[in-house]
């Protein structure tokens, strides 16, 4: 049916790269004389020891990937870093219960930022480390990773590159699969970099700053700070942040080409220009809002283009409590929450391509009802969409929706009102982080039972590989011979 050996490999080969980062955040626990120390060494050494295994039982398999094997590496390997990924917070009692230490480690890798923490001040800065380089590692992809460490292992890079990568139709920088990999993952670390000194010059201890570079790069939202990015005060920090939760939700693809020389592709794209204009129209309407109800005016702009970067993109940092706004304004941000950043981002949701891809389809229907016999092709970008895209992205919406609406009867079993039972299917399918009602910017998922917390986490992976790539594992098809 499939090749277990290769998957074994592969398996290995990704658990040595996490052993690897492992180690690395040892070694920040060493530089502050933490105790934690011990809780990556044992992690570390369970994983090198899980990881030879592994590669043990491959050593001599035939390195062949075909499609199945690659949805079944892509979908997997995530839960079993999140399980590996658990160990440093459960050996050293920053979060003793394992549903709790689970669910913040899924919520880590696929950038989600949804959280159980009420003391994240009170943590050790290698347990705040590993918690942003878990979204840091999940923002690109943990198969981009590896594709780009490892690119002559050869076994099927291509397979792996479309089930992981997010969108309709995965853009590549050159004919190498490996090699565009490398691209990204360069660009990647790039602006990490530059965030993360622009971030240490407005004021945030070099810590800090990197923390929240991983985390905005990677739209995950994870903070050092219990009131995360309000806690600065800062309007430089802020308006840095807002530009790089920008960045990380445009198409890697087309910064890659704005950073060596040529812009008119960003510039002339249409996902990007139907992202821009959604923000600005949006920031607009609430600052408008905000000035109407008592803020400054530039006060007021800040918040807005900053809770709106956040939200579209899914980081899901904070600066204000948006659910002390008007309800027009508190509903401008939950339809944000449908949307998402662009195809070829680390942002999470449905993605704008999708949505710009709908809205020409139900356009060209109404064109055709007008003109049954006449040929009319839906085009992106001065190209023609291929049936088969529409057709998919048609499909997609269909099981979001249908995947929405059963999860938010599932998770109203444990909420007190309907806003709640909404926002937490919304946010962790969407993987974007804060929610309404009890889950809004200033609380948090703590009180929700244990098994919703499981549930929770299947439901940020499903938004995290956009459902196709989990839910075929649970087709009887698939498993046939």
């Amino acid at each position: 049916m499939y090749n277990k050996k290769t998957i074994s490999k592969i398996f290995g080969k990704l658990l040595m790269i996490e052993c690897l980062f492992l180690v690395i955040t040892l070694f920040v626990s060493l530089i502050y004389r933490e105790d934690d120390y011990m809780a990556f060494l044992y992690t570390a050494g369970i994983t090198f020891s899980v990881a030879s295994g592994l590669l043990f039982y491959s050593r001599n398999c035939r390195p062949e990937l075909k499609k199945r094997e690659g949805y079944i590496v892509v979908s997997v390997v995530w839960i079993i870093f999140s399980i590996f990924g658990c160990l440093p917070y459960l050996f050293s009692g920053s979060i003793p219960d394992i549903s709790n230490a689970f669910f913040e480690t899924m919520s880590g890798f696929t950038t989600t930022g949804s959280s159980v923490l009420n003391n994240i001040e009170e943590m050790s800065h290698g347990i705040l480390f590993w918690r942003s380089l878990t979204q840091w590692l999940g923002g690109m992809g943990i198969i981009v990773l590896f594709i780009a460490v490892l690119p002559n292992i050869g076994i099927g890079n291509r397979e792996l590159f479309i089930a992981e990568v997010p969108g309709p139709a995965p853009d590549k920088l050159t004919p190498s699969i490996a090699a565009t990999a490398q691209k990204l993952w360069g660009l990647y670390v790039a602006f990490t970099f530059l965030e993360t000194v622009l971030l240490w010059i407005g004021g945030m201890s070099l810590f800090d700053a990197v923390n929240h570079s991983f985390t905005t790069m990677a739209t995950g939202g994870y903070s050092t700070k219990q009131a995360s990015i309000a806690f600065y005060d800062s309007a430089f920090i802020q308006y840095v942040i807002t530009v790089f939760m920008l960045i990380a939700g445009t198409n890697f693809s087309l910064s890659y080409m704005l950073v060596t020389g040529r812009p008119r592709k960003l510039f002339k794209d249409e996902e990007y220009k139907f992202y821009m204009t959604i923000v600005l129209v949006v920031s607009a309407l609430i600052s408008i809002g905000l000035f109407w109800e008592g803020s400054a005016v530039e006060k007021a702009i800040r918040d807005s283009v900053f809770t709106v970067a956040s939200i579209i993109t899914t980081t899901g940092y904070a600066t204000a409590d948006y659910e002390l706004w008007s309800h027009f304004l508190k509903m401008l941000i939950f339809s944000l929450m449908f949307i998402g950043g662009c195809a070829g981002s680390t942002g999470g949701g449905f993605k704008v391509v999708r949505i710009l891809l709908l809205v020409k389809n139900s356009y060209h229907e109404i064109k055709r009802m007008i003109h049954p016999n006449a040929v009319i092709n839906i085009k992106y970008n001065k190209r023609r969409v291929p049936s088969k895209i529409v057709v998919n992205v048609m499909a997609f919406l269909i099981l979001y929706i249908g995947v929405f609406a059963i999860s938010t009867v599932i998770m109203s079993i444990c909420s007190n009102n309907l806003e709640t039972s909404i926002s937490s299917v919304a946010t962790t399918l969407g993987n974007i982080g804060p929610g309404f009602g009890d889950i809004g910017p200033t609380e948090n998922f703590a009180y929700y039972p244990s098994w919703a917390k499981w549930f929770l986490s299947f439901l940020m992976l499903l938004g995290r590989l956009e459902l196709f790539t989990v839910l075929i594992l649970f087709s009887k098809t698939f498993w046939k011979k």
